[in-house]
């Protein structure tokens, strides 16, 4: 079955790689293992082009400045990690892709709510800031461009339940409740990775509800309610945006208050969550 091809189309509000920035209605193609790259490119090459004036070309739905500085023309070879903005600049990220030797099936994965496509696939938009360009998700005035999470579609009021991550320590800690990617609730999970620890931040995004109990500084098992599913700050387009970033160096995010300074890009790096997540 892995090559059979699933076209869910769906219109998602999600934020794209910052707090607050929802992303246009899109049409998404969502596939089975083997075939969900290909359809992501073919997506990104199929959206409208527009008529544009002089001075300026077309990229994709936008119309980009040509006398800008950056503004058009190949990625330079040393720039990673970039897409180019509304107004045709080159926008440079730190983002950390997926590791070689982790999988690339979405569906290999553990994940907070249960599968909620077809033939028990969760993953309707997946994480592209390593992707070039053109395949990176944007909304349909090219004003939000990039998704550093997931998306995981199912019903409205769907229990959604804190994961333990890969080489995790004790338990996580609730740091954030409250408006950012929607109503959300953000944790902290401690790892050992190559003998030492490193602090992640986990966003759980678009809850229509948050659990009682769950409240800054309060300590969560694997399993353990945080939420429901919803579609708060993304009106009728209910999923789970789920998202985790690598916490920086000399960072304490105990002290760091509010859910836009935790994703701020001084307290912390956007992350593939597959890097992370436990395997089924």
């Amino acid at each position: 079955m892995s090559r059979w091809f699933f076209a869910v189309s769906v219109t998602l509000a999600c934020v794209a790689f910052g707090a607050g920035r929802p992303l246009e209605p899109l049409q998404i193609a969502t596939a089975a293992a083997g075939t969900i790259d290909s359809a992501r490119a073919s997506e990104a090459q199929t959206l409208a082009r527009t008529a544009c004036a002089p001075g300026t070309a077309p990229d994709h739905d936008a119309c980009i400045h040509l006398t800008r500085r950056g503004a058009f023309g190949p990625l330079p070879p040393e720039v990673a990690n970039a897409h180019r903005d509304k107004s045709g600049h080159w926008a440079e990220y730190e983002q950390i892709p997926r590791l070689p030797d982790r999988p690339s099936d979405y569906d290999a994965y553990r994940y907070p709510i249960p599968p909620g496509l077809p033939n028990g696939h969760h993953v309707v938009s997946g994480y592209d800031l390593d992707r070039p360009d053109p395949e990176q998700r944007r909304g349909a005035t090219l004003s939000h461009v990039g998704h550093g999470g997931v998306d995981l579609p199912q019903i409205k009021g769907t229990p959604v339940k804190n994961v333990t991550l890969e080489h995790q320590e004790g338990e996580a800690e609730v740091l954030f409740t409250g408006a950012l990617f929607g109503t959300t609730v953000v944790t902290r999970h401690t790892l050992r990775e190559g003998g030492r620890l490193r602090d992640y931040v986990v966003l759980f995004g678009h809850l229509d509800s948050i659990a009682v109990g769950i409240a800054r500084g309060a300590q969560v098992k694997g399993g353990e309610i945080v939420g429901a599913v919803g579609d708060t700050g993304s009106p009728s387009l209910v999923h789970l945006h789920y998202e985790v970033r690598r916490v920086r160096e000399g960072v304490d995010v105990a002290t760091v208050v509010g859910g836009a300074p935790l994703i701020a890009e001084s307290v912390s790096v956007v992350c593939d969550p597959r890097n992370v997540l436990p395997l089924r």
